[in-house]
């Protein structure tokens, strides 16, 4: 009786999460399918090559335009600061953490960094006003510094706790026999760091960068808060620029409904929900590599 009984637990649980897993599939195709819909209809009024091309985004003038191209490279120059920022601190720290840091010291600093990722967005961006914006407004002249460079910075502090912790699993997933040949044909620990354990975790620590890249992309509020938001196209990362994720936030909730410009908020949805798609994918693809790589 007892054996049967867990028997139907088992089979109940196994439908359960057969189930989850199916719902979480039909709500991704039923975005997507949302998202293709309503670009199509935009695509029927704005040529998809004037779209991607344009380098004017202002949707309410008489005389509208729907160029998505300052958009876009604002969205990958806000990414690419941030990443520059933060990769080297996070792999960095990872290596510190993984190969010098004590069990004590470790065990205080890395929930400090995991922590991070818990601080709302919204917090984080009012401090990019608060304290970071005056902070480059006075040493670069201008009148405020609501920009791509704040905006990078505050995007690699949201970072950081993924590249910090796939990173540091990545390093401390390397061998121990490797690190003892190291030190056996008399390298010392840096060089086993540089040399050996680094190379041996790239697939782990590339998939820690890929999705803290995504995570950058996708960011929505601090970017809105802190970096100025004007559709110009970008001229560096002393200017304020608009992001993707910022443009519909903004504009979402009063666009008229159905017009092209709300139709053009999805397609430009669509272009981020790509961007985000192929850095996962590339994500996931590093991750996996190095999950073959521990089993073998």
């Amino acid at each position: 009786m007892r054996q049967a009984r867990r028997e139907w637990w088992n089979s109940l649980g196994k439908q359960v999460f057969r189930l989850t897993g199916v719902m979480v599939i039909v709500v991704l195709m039923a975005i997507l399918g949302m998202l293709l819909w309503n670009t199509a209809a935009f695509f029927l009024e704005i040529s998809p090559v004037d779209f991607i091309t344009g380098t004017q985004w202002d949707p309410s003038s008489s005389d509208a335009q729907y160029g998505i191209l300052p958009l876009l490279v604002s969205t990958c120059l806000v990414t690419l600061g941030a990443m520059i920022i933060a990769i080297p601190i996070g792999i960095g720290t990872a290596a510190f953490l993984s190969e010098y840091a004590g069990s004590r010291l470790r065990n205080i600093l890395k929930p400090i960094i995991e922590m991070l990722a818990a601080i709302p967005s919204v917090t984080i961006g009012f401090l990019g006003i608060v304290f970071l914006g005056p902070e480059i407004a006075q040493m670069t002249g201008q009148s405020n510094g609501l920009n791509a460079l704040n905006g990078a910075i505050l995007l690699a502090i949201m970072a950081l706790p993924t590249i910090v912790t796939i990173a540091e699993d990545a390093i401390q997933g390397v061998p121990q026999s490797y690190k003892e040949a190291s030190y056996g044909v008399g390298a010392n620990r840096w060089e086993t760091l540089t040399k050996i354990t680094i190379p041996a975790a790239a697939p782990g620590i590339l998939a820690a960068v890929m999705l803290g890249v995504g995570r950058a992309i996708g960011e929505t509020m601090t970017v809105l808060m802190a970096t100025g938001n004007v559709s110009a196209f970008p001229k560096g990362f002393f200017h304020s620029v608009k992001t993707i994720t910022a443009t519909i936030a903004i504009e979402m909730g009063e666009v008229p409904y159905q017009t092209t410009h709300y139709y053009a908020l999805f397609a430009i949805a669509t272009v981020l929900f790509a961007m985000t798609l192929v850095v996962n994918l590339i994500g996931e693809h590093f991750v996996n590599k190095f999950r073959k790589y521990q089993a073998a």
